[in-house]
């Protein structure tokens, strides 16, 4: 798997912790059904693994991530919960290590815009996948993202984030890709949407501008814009205190977009 451009820092984790079944797989949800198999492709911390298990009982989930420390903490999750239908393992997506046609459902969030090869990913998920069942990817679109007002270091920080992003092999604007690289891994039954992340009110925008801006000068993106040559330290705490001015204004906005596919195997 290519490098984890964000890496586990907890400005990352806040945002991953935030998602749910509801907030990041409502273009799957109507087609889980209970005694589904479910594979759950890039885990994380397993907030929304769980709201899947939930779904799918007594079906058996089996959540994967390329992380074994963020596995412990998918865990601990489902555990929280009383899930006793998960199971977790340490994989790559792009050799999945179960045989053809294991799961009824194949589902990964915010995972393909970090590969290097998303379409060998997607023939991975296509391969375990049963006949008739679904592939169902959402990936954030970066260029899409867009937010008002916009102050000094706002606007440094998404050129820099894509030059750390593409240097690592990903590619931000995942997103409006998804149904061109599902064509080229296989599929032919393919059906896209669209759907939103909105934060508006003073506690999103405090929460919102932690994740990002913090990320900016703390995760492994602010390391790997130093070592990459894409930016200063400087320049980063400029975009952290960009964040910082965005999300003290009272008509702050942030919106972001996301592609979605589901894919008939």
């Amino acid at each position: 798997m290519t490098r984890y451009t964000h890496g586990h820092h907890a400005t990352v984790l806040s945002s991953h912790q935030w998602r749910t079944a509801e907030n990041s797989a409502a273009h799957l949800l109507p087609h889980l059904r209970p005694g589904t198999a479910l594979l759950d492709v890039g885990c994380g911390p397993g907030t929304i693994t769980a709201g899947l298990a939930g779904r799918v009982a007594p079906g058996r989930v089996t959540a994967v991530d390329s992380a074994a420390a963020v596995l412990a903490e998918a865990e601990r999750t489902a555990a929280g919960q009383g899930l006793g239908n998960v199971e977790f393992a340490v994989a790559d997506v792009h050799a999945l290590d179960f045989p053809d046609d294991s799961f009824d459902v194949v589902h990964a969030h915010q995972v393909l815009q970090h590969l290097a090869d998303p379409v060998q990913a997607l023939r991975e998920m296509r391969r375990v996948c049963r006949p008739g069942g679904i592939v169902a990817v959402r990936e954030a679109d970066f260029g899409g993202m867009l937010w008002y007002p916009s102050p000094p270091g706002m606007d440094t920080w998404l050129p820099v984030y894509y030059k750390v992003a593409r240097g690592n092999g990903g590619e931000p604007d995942a997103g409006r890709r998804l149904v061109s690289w599902a064509r080229r891994s296989g599929f032919a039954d393919v059906t896209a949407s669209v759907s939103n992340w909105c934060y508006s009110t003073p506690e999103e925008r405090e929460w919102w501008s932690e994740s990002w801006g913090g990320r900016m000068i703390h995760s492994s993106i602010a390391e790997s814009a130093v070592s990459g040559g894409h930016a200063t330290r400087a320049d980063l705490q400029r975009i952290h205190a960009g964040w910082k001015t965005w999300a003290a204004a009272d008509d702050g906005w942030f919106a972001v977009v996301h592609g979605e596919i589901l894919c008939r195997a």
